[in-house]
């Protein structure tokens, strides 16, 4: 199509195009740069002259430039044949990429034109292939041939920077020039043709205290010092523009959030140079005082701070840890305090980093220190004994009222409160001692056995006076002196054998004694017989010296037939001042015993026997007691028993059985009281009695005429049946049972049947049908049978 004359951008790209067609063609010819298309190569030998045939094609690269938005389409080129002579009969052909989509092209005149808007950043070239053909037949005229469509580029993409956000951390303190963070932004022009690739960086926001190098992005500290204290947080803008930073060039943002880390360069401070604390004498070691700070505006590691004391009279008092969660100093005690002794300490409290950083060594010194002064409360102390505790001694058997020991608290308070004392009665639940109230002397209240109890733990109590709430205790050992009070015994119950024939001067025995004073009081002892019979002419004994004894025979020829008992008394000595002695009595026994020595029978009786009976004698005359004596408790036994009756008439006996109910029939219309069927025998309706006290030798079967229907109201009837099947039963009872119903119940037509009422009660009721129940209520009838007739009667 022809292009409009108007248009000034559509002829200035047509002449761009043409003037790039010219430069194609002159430079085809110079260079000779494409060989023909449909000719030959000739053979260049020197002195020939070379012919070359003439070119088909007039084509070329082309360009079109992107992003056209014109109304018409865009020329991109013209394809033409010499052939082509201009009368319409040679047809131009194009394919290839985009070909008839994006590029289309006159089949007559050869004109390329762009139908659609072209993107170098999607695509920066097409491939296509020319051919031109006869229009009749479709016969190829020319090869075909390729050329090539490129997009040319125009500066329609702003920069992108890679992060739309940046974050970065340089040390506080750091020189000027360094390196922070570099931050790149790309743009999608194309970066061989012209400057729309080209970026320049420079910064919008953050200045004076960043720069950034335009070339390489790389944003620097511009400012000396920088103190995080101050300002901790920086927020930076970089802008990159293309056509190299020059006005019309498109550009784009990024932002870098620039944070200042801590270094240590301040060193650690109190707010206040002494500091006030106070203490009651009654805290315990360990117990807080109170706490100090140093305030370091440094964060983590460098601003940690350890506490230390110094200097200070309280150092031996008090120590100071420190709490690493709030970076304080706690002071805390360390020993027991006492107000009447000191008042208040004073201590010196340094505070100093953990961490130093050489490089700001001159910032020093990183420490601090303050005055800590600490007063002591006075606190209302409990009475303190003088010891921690008491041993007293005293004599046992002393008499009541003997001074054991005196124990003295005093009150630690400037107040000086009076004490008084007691005894806590749990530990003296016998209450063996009293003690003084105001001057704390314990005394006996009984005597004491050391035998029954040789030390006694008590407790006393002070109490202040005045303040019954403050008490002391303090423990009292009480020990009771031993006294010879006890005469030493027999360690054991000796019983001693002597054999019949013994020799003169034998041991048979060794003796030893117990006592149960103290050892002082007790060994060592001396056995001894008494005057009386030092010269017995049976034993005779002998003082070992280590507290025992030994007893010898000092004859021969004993005998039990003459005396087979011997009682020796012997008496017992301590060696306490003054001694104590007992008199003991050892038994001896006079026994038979065979050659070698060894005991055969020490029984006296059992000898005499030996001369009249023999032991088999004496075992049988045993057995036939035993004998006699099963016997007679056998025959007790069978005489006791009892023959159990077959039949028990005594529990059984159901004779004059009587039955009573103490309700009074309802009448005929009280249909819930008793039931008249109910007077029938159970047992009979079965057709079986069976009696209580003898077996039936045949079963009666009641005949059943003679039963009435159970609800049959002929009273008289019914009990002349039941009479004559009791009569005529065998197996029934031989006997009578009365059932007596003495229910009156209410609602009886006839009303109460009393005695007492009937008297004086004038009645309206017609009794006529008493008339009608038989013989057996004649007397009945005539007295209740009309009023009529009550009235003549009465």
């Amino acid at each position: 199509p022809k292009m409009k004359e108007d248009n000034c951008l559509h002829a200035a790209l047509i002449c761009l195009g043409m003037l790039y067609y010219s430069h194609a063609i002159t430079t085809e010819k110079l260079n000779h740069a494409r060989p023909s298309l449909h000719g030959h190569h000739e053979k260049g030998k020197e002195g020939q002259v070379l012919h070359r045939s003439k070119r088909g094609w007039v084509w070329n690269q082309f360009f079109v430039i992107e992003e056209y938005t014109g109304p018409d389409p865009v020329l991109v080129g013209r394809l033409h044949s010499d052939i082509d002579s201009g009368d319409g009969n040679i047809k131009y052909i194009l394919s290839g990429e985009g070909a008839g989509i994006i590029f289309v092209i006159d089949d007559k005149s050869g004109n390329i034109h762009a139908t659609k808007t072209l993107d170098r950043e999607e695509r920066a070239q097409y491939t296509l292939t020319a051919q031109a053909v006869d229009r009749n037949t479709n016969r190829p005229l020319e090869p075909p041939s390729e050329f090539i469509v490129k997009v040319q580029d125009i500066n329609d993409n702003p920069p992108e920077f890679l992060h739309e956000n940046y974050h970065a951390n340089v040390p506080e303190r750091s020189n000027v020039g360094t390196s922070v963070i570099q931050v790149t932004a790309s743009d999608a022009d194309d970066p061989t043709y012209g400057n729309s690739a080209k970026l320049v960086y420079s910064i919008l926001e953050g200045q004076p205290y960043f720069s950034v190098e335009a070339q390489t992005g790389i944003i620097r500290t511009a400012l000396p010092n920088m103190d995080r204290e101050a300002k901790e947080e920086y927020h930076v803008v970089i802008q990159a523009k293309d056509m190299g930073g020059h006005m019309g060039g498109l550009s784009g943002t990024t932002k870098v959030t620039i944070t200042l880390t801590d270094v240590n360069d301040n060193p650690p401070k109190f707010p206040q140079s002494v500091y006030q604390m106070s203490v009651s004498e009654a805290a315990v070691p360990g117990e807080e005082v109170g706490r100090v700070k140093a305030k370091d505006p440094d964060i983590g590691e460098n601003g940690l701070v350890a506490y230390s004391i110094i200097d200070g009279d309280g150092m031996d008092m008090f120590e100071i840890t420190t709490d690493y969660e709030t970076q304080e100093g706690v002071v805390k005690l360390k020993k027991l305090l006492d107000f009447e002794t000191k008042k208040s300490y004073s201590l010196k409290v340094e505070a100093a980093n953990v961490h130093i950083d050489p490089k700001f060594i001159s910032n020093g010194p990183f420490k601090d220190t303050v005055t800590v002064k600490i007063s002591v409360e006075d606190a209302d102390e409990p009475p303190v004994f003088l010891k921690p505790s008491y041993i007293f001694e005293v004599q046992e058997n002393a008499a009541s009222g003997t001074v054991v020991g005196k124990v003295h608290a005093k009150d630690p308070d400037a107040a000086n409160s009076a004490i008084r004392y007691s005894i806590d009665r749990h530990t003296d639940l016998e209450r063996y001692f009293i003690i003084n109230a105001e001057d704390g002397n314990i005394k006996t209240m009984k005597a004491l056995d050391r035998e029954e109890i040789a030390w006694h733990n008590i407790s006393v109590f002070a109490v202040e006076v005045h303040k019954q709430h403050q008490e002391a205790k303090v423990p009292v050992a009480i020990k009771v002196v031993d006294v010879n009070d006890n005469a030493p015994k027999f360690a054991a119950a000796y019983e001693a054998f002597v054999c019949e024939n013994a020799r003169s001067n034998q041991q048979f025995i060794t003796i030893s004694a117990d006592d149960r004073d103290d050892s002082a009081n007790g060994p060592r002892f001396i056995f001894s017989l008494p005057p009386e019979i030092i010269h017995n002419p049976n034993f005779t004994l002998r003082d070992n010296r280590d507290n025992t004894a030994s007893v010898l025979v000092r004859r021969e020829g004993f005998s039990r037939q003459k005396q087979d008992l011997y009682l020796l008394p012997i008496v017992i000595s301590d060696g306490g001042l003054p001694p104590m002695s007992s008199t003991n009595t050892l038994t001896i026994r006079v026994c038979g015993c065979d050659s070698n020595g060894s005991m055969v029978s020490c029984n006296a009786e059992a000898y005499t026997l030996n001369a009249g009976l023999s032991t088999g004698a004496l075992v049988a005359i045993l057995a036939c007691i035993v004998i006699l004596l099963v016997i007679v408790v056998l025959f007790v036994t069978l005489k006791r028993q009892k023959k159990e009756p077959l039949i028990v008439f005594e529990e059984e006996d159901v004779r004059e059985n009587i039955i009573t109910y103490d309700d009074e029939g309802g009448g005929e219309e009280d249909t819930e009281a008793f039931d008249i069927a109910t007077l029938q025998n159970p047992d009979g309706i079965n057709g079986f009695i069976p009696r209580k006290d003898i077996k039936p030798e045949y079963q009666y079967m009641p005949r059943p005429g003679l039963r009435p229907a159970p609800n049959s109201v002929d009273v008289d009837d019914f009990i002349n049946t039941r009479i004559q099947e009791a009569d005529n039963d065998p197996t029934a009872p031989p006997y009578d049972s009365i059932q007596i119903y003495g229910y009156e119940g209410r609602g009886s037509v006839a009303g109460s049947l009393s005695s007492l009422e009937s008297a004086t009660t004038d009645s309206d009721l017609d009794y006529d049908y008493l008339q009608n129940w038989g013989p057996r209520f004649k007397k009945l009838a005539d007295l209740y049978g009309s009023k009529d007739t009550f009235d003549d009667d009465s």
